[in-house]
């Protein structure tokens, strides 16, 4: 007898991203809380999103369910404090665009945090804050200017909320970095040191790392060697998914956490659903399906083809009613 492999048979440990991915604007997202809570798996939170503290953090998701520990979160305001241990002696001045939480962060490891450039500060360290503005930017630009190391938490140009995507700390950092022409370390993904701290913190040997943007959550996890599972409830969409380069790639596709209960060989993109995807010339034809296919067969069916073809420039054209119907809703 055929026995069912589940994703959640399939390996030892969940490494989540959070925003859009488990939340959106601190508000769980659909079926978030029940497929979580239900994993019994170790896991870890693996969020590039600096503006929280590991207790804030897990205080927010024990509110709407989920029972975490701070242990359970990793920040890349943390592994920006990692980071500059390497270079910036301990007792240093350092300046922090972030919120109150990366100042305990940096104070607690030995650094002076201070608020000006004035105060010579050795480093900057530049996470998500919305209170931030033209006088903290320009402290921060002041201070590389006269030689600072500049950490930045992550990159991230968006970030989602329940109204749609808002400036994320990479658009704060591009300021900075305009008005310097200094690029800035990062700390958070898409580099591979967080994943291979939160694997290691779990004893892992085969984490799956899931999340909602592919040249973040997907490339780190991909950069660390780990199979990725991504999830259209956040930033990458459909389309991103069938351009995406080589190094973004997941290894699993699913429209939400529901499907970490589902057959793990049916996430994977390959023909399914009664559709057939085929190149022709630069472009992939969909057809067939039937009533019962859904857009998530349609677009597993199509990477099938186009991850596989370097000719392919990124057109779709849908040949069957069916296919007509479960693309009409790809974005």
């Amino acid at each position: 007898m055929l026995i069912r492999m589940t994703v959640l048979d399939e390996y030892d440990a969940l490494l989540f991203d959070l925003d859009g991915t488990v939340w959106e604007g601190g508000r769980a997202l659909p079926f978030a809380v029940d497929s979580i809570n239900q994993a019994n798996l170790p896991l870890m939170y693996v969020t590039n999103n600096a503006s929280r503290g590991p207790e804030a953090v897990a205080s927010l998701l024990s509110d709407m369910g989920i029972f975490t520990q701070p242990e359970q979160v990793l920040t890349s305001a943390q592994a920006a404090i990692d980071l500059a241990r390497k270079e910036v002696p301990v007792g240093s001045n350092v300046l922090v665009l972030g919120t109150d939480s990366f100042k305990s962060l940096a104070a607690d490891a030995g650094y002076t945090v201070v608020a000006s450039a004035e105060m010579k500060p050795v480093a900057v360290f530049h996470g998500h804050n919305p209170a931030t503005g033209w006088t903290e930017l320009s402290e921060a630009a002041l201070a590389i200017r006269s030689g600072a190391k500049y950490y930045a938490s992550n990159l991230d140009t968006t970030l989602p909320s329940e109204r749609g995507l808002c400036i994320g700390n990479g658009s704060m950092v591009a300021a900075v970095v305009s008005a310097t022409g200094v690029q800035p370390v990062a700390a958070g993904k898409p580099g591979a040191a967080m994943f291979y701290v939160a694997a290691e913190k779990l004893a892992s040997a085969r984490p799956l790392a899931i999340g909602d943007r592919l040249n973040t959550d997907i490339a780190g996890g991909v950069a660390a060697g780990f199979d990725t599972l991504h999830l259209l409830t956040g930033v990458s969409q459909h389309w991103a998914l069938i351009n995406a380069i080589e190094s973004e790639r997941p290894t699993l596709i699913a429209e939400d956490l529901r499907s970490l209960s589902s057959d793990r060989r049916s996430l994977m993109p390959h023909m399914q659903g009664g559709f057939n995807a085929y190149l022709q010339g630069c472009d992939i034809l969909l057809d067939g399906g039937s009533m019962v296919s859904t857009s998530m067969e349609a677009l597993r069916s199509v990477l099938s083809v186009a991850w596989q073809n370097a000719g392919f420039g990124g057109t779709v054209k849908p040949i069957s009613e069916h296919a007509v119907r479960c693309m009409s809703d790809w974005r």
